[in-house]
């Protein structure tokens, strides 16, 4: 016999089996009881939540010999057994992704003139309803409004928006909910059960929540770690291999660097979980979830029950819950779901991430109000974003003890002008400040912190304290981009130069003197025609 994937081996084929939808299910089971049965159903939701299930059940009990007490199907008389088998001339079920045209609808309605011939009613489940076309709708207007009394349609659709008002006025409407995180480890707990396979708590757990209130979409994936482990316990740790996720220990090891401000730390990390196959997209997701959890600790403290966790897991988090308050912690999480958002079309996945964790360990890229009452904290905290970066690639703290901070004295250069460029960076610099700030995207990150002078070779310096920064706008063009902006905001065209300055050195000292042909601040005037 062929195999038979676990979301078909083990669909519901009564009302009783039916998980998360027990407000339908009583509705539907009432009608049927009571003979109120209606002639057109819409059943919206999202995927893996039932509605073509119950759908299925619904259309034998109405044709059920022999119904049962509560109004579900016997599954063993002819009629259910031709619908079970796919045989059955009365029930109808139809794909409008594939059969979307008019013609589709008119053959339904040169059928339904016609009664059937075992059973009470001709049901018609149109799937995917709303890929039916324009044309196609307006067909089924009037069959939907005024069908023969044998004739029930049950319409099944994941966007309910998409479909015409005038069709769902017609229609009794149902809205099939997800299911919730306890009904799917309840359902994949009962399934290994039954399927002989043993499984351990945090595994079912994780499956359930991978599943985002998916019944289809968590037994696919409990039958993909099956597959991968056959004969095998699945534990936590195989099932994060099977799906290419983390484990808590990875979350925490890069939450902790982004605490530290260690910015080498972090992009390795990065780099390693991509070289040990974990999936970028998910991992984001999942640590969008870990800092969720952190947050609930931060305001409710609940128990590894309630997260899902186990109690060494829930002593590493609390400890981290403790290093960061709830302001912080709803910033990182709205950084991250931008990220998730922008990595669905970009084609560089893992730079979207990087840039967001360098949001997170830099509130100074951000201008909104959660980043400025973070830069605030760590003011207060005694650390600074302008620092210079220490061995580790992270930036100092400006007092690594209790006590006075002890700062070794800043080194300072003189550079030699000529007074009319001199006159000129005066200008220049009074208005670099607006000028960043009213750069957009990346550049205005980038310029972030940065300063300006002249060089020694000539030409606009453009100085940074981040050395994050300063690489990344190095490597990628950014000067051409600063140049074009600059020429467009003053005029001038400017020799462009980008310098990271080192640990206790400060901007160089400008002194009027000798001219520096580097920035040509002159503005030529045409000559006077004779």
């Amino acid at each position: 016999m062929a195999y038979t994937a676990l979301y078909r081996k083990w669909r519901p084929t009564r009302f009783s089996e039916v998980r998360g939808q027990d407000h339908i299910v009583r509705t539907l089971k009432n009608q049927l009881q009571s003979g109120r049965v209606g002639h057109a159903y819409l059943f919206s939701g999202t995927r893996g939540t039932g509605k073509t299930t119950v759908a299925k059940i619904f259309a034998r009990a109405v044709n059920c010999e022999n119904p049962q007490e509560d109004g579900s199907p016997c599954n063993e008389c002819a009629s259910c057994r031709a619908v079970l088998s796919g045989t059955s001339v009365n029930v109808v079920e139809i794909d409008a992704a594939s059969n979307n045209g008019v013609d589709n609808i008119r053959e339904i309605r040169e059928e339904v003139r016609y009664r059937p011939t075992e059973g009470k009613y001709r049901v018609y489940i149109i799937d995917e309803v709303h890929m039916l076309s324009s044309g196609a709708f307006n067909a089924l207007l009037k069959t939907l409004e005024e069908p023969p009394e044998y004739v029930i349609f049950i319409l099944a659709t994941t966007e309910p928006n998409r479909i015409p008002i005038t069709v769902l006025s017609r229609c009794q409407r149902y809205d099939f909910r997800r299911l919730s995180l306890e009904e799917l480890k309840a359902q994949i707990s009962d399934i290994l059960l039954a399927e002989g396979v043993k499984a351990e708590p945090e595994a079912v757990s994780y499956i359930a929540r991978r599943a985002d209130g998916s019944s289809r979409d968590g037994l696919s994936i409990l039958e993909q770690c099956i597959s991968l482990f056959y004969g095998e316990e699945l534990s936590y740790e195989r099932v994060l291999d099977t799906l290419g996720a983390a484990d808590q220990t990875d979350f925490s090891e890069l939450l902790r660097k982004v605490l530290n401000y260690d910015v080498k730390g972090a992009v390795a990390e990065v780099d390693r979980l991509l070289s040990s196959g974990r999936e970028l997209s998910q991992f984001v997701t999942d640590f969008t979830w870990y800092l969720r959890n952190i947050m609930l600790i931060q305001t409710d403290n609940p128990g590894e029950d309630v997260l899902g966790i186990s109690r060494d897991n829930l002593l590493m988090m609390k400890e981290e819950a403790a290093d960061m308050n709830v302001d912080q912690v709803m910033r990182y999480i709205r950084i991250l779901g931008e990220a998730a958002n922008q990595m669905r079309t970009a084609p560089a996945k893992r730079v979207i991430f990087e840039l967001a964790l360098m949001k997170m360990m830099q509130p100074a890229m951000e201008t909104d109000l959660s980043a400025v009452l973070d830069r605030i904290r760590v003011l207060e905290e005694g650390r600074g974003f302008s620092m210079p970066l220490s061995e580790a690639g992270r930036e100092r703290p400006v007092s690594e003890s209790p006590g006075p901070a002890v700062t070794a004295p800043m080194e300072t250069r003189e550079v030699t002008v000529s007074a009319a460029d001199y006159s000129d960076y005066e200008m220049l610099s009074k208005e670099w400040e607006d000028f960043k700030a009213a750069q957009r995207g990346l550049l205005r990150s980038y310029l972030t912190g940065t300063a300006i002078s002249v060089s020694e070779e000539g030409g606009l310096e453009v100085l940074f304290r981040n050395e994050f920064n300063y690489r990344f706008a190095e490597k990628s063009g950014k000067a051409e981009e600063l140049k074009e902006a600059l020429q467009e905001r003053f005029g001038k065209e400017f020799r462009i130069r980008f310098r990271c300055l080192k640990d206790n050195e400060s901007a160089p000292r400008l002194i009027p003197g000798s001219r520096i042909p580097g920035i040509n601040m002159e503005i030529e005037m045409p000559e006077e025609e004779e």
